[in-house]
């Protein structure tokens, strides 16, 4: 394989990596209303006869800094939506107002605040140790394209260090989300 290809797909391994967390992040709960704690919800629609995520079901929007609205596209389905709210794991009760569900997003106890610090911080700690073994994965390559011959002393040291930038660069990223995000948290 070409090292050019390997590093390629080094990187684009290493930018899934950082997108999961971001993520992943994303659901983690503030105690500010946002999107991302319930679009990812699947919710069983009877009338389609499937699980569908809830963010192709429904407008979802935050009017005020701690309510969520959530408005389904077809008002038959109220009742699965809701159903669906309350089957998760978020632990706030929707409720019914006409056409609309209200989630009011209760404020977070410093206790808690600092149980949720500590699960984004391992959240990040994956990404990066899944950044690694993208490196691990890509490194492995390249010493395989040394052996065969594809690659030459000079070429494996400077994408071998290539690699390292991507590496750095992408935990880096991954770091200061975590910050942003621990902030976020933390502030009242």
């Amino acid at each position: 394989m070409d090292p050019e290809e390997i590093l390629l797909e080094t990187e684009d391994a290493m930018q899934k990596a950082v997108d999961y967390v971001f993520n992943e992040m994303s659901t983690v709960r503030t105690g500010k209303a946002s999107p991302a704690l319930v679009e990812n919800i699947n919710v069983h629609v009877e009338s389609y006869g499937s699980a569908m995520p809830l963010k192709n079901i429904a407008l979802i929007s935050t009017p005020e800094a701690r309510l969520l609205v959530v408005q389904p596209h077809d008002p038959s389905i109220m009742a699965d939506v809701e159903r669906g709210l309350k089957e998760s794991k978020l632990g706030i009760t929707p409720s019914v107002d006409g056409k609309l569900i209200r989630l009011p997003i209760p404020e977070l106890s410093e206790e808690r605040r600092v149980d949720l610090v500590k699960v984004v911080k391992d959240m990040a700690e994956q990404g990066r140790v899944r950044v690694r073994s993208a490196r691990k994965d890509g490194n492995d390559m390249l010493k395989d394209g040394l052996k065969n011959k594809d690659v030459t002393e000079d070429q494996f040291h400077d994408y071998e260090k290539s690699v390292q930038e991507l590496t750095d660069k992408y935990v880096k990223s991954i770091d200061e989300h975590l910050e942003h995000k621990e902030k976020d948290i933390m502030t009242v």
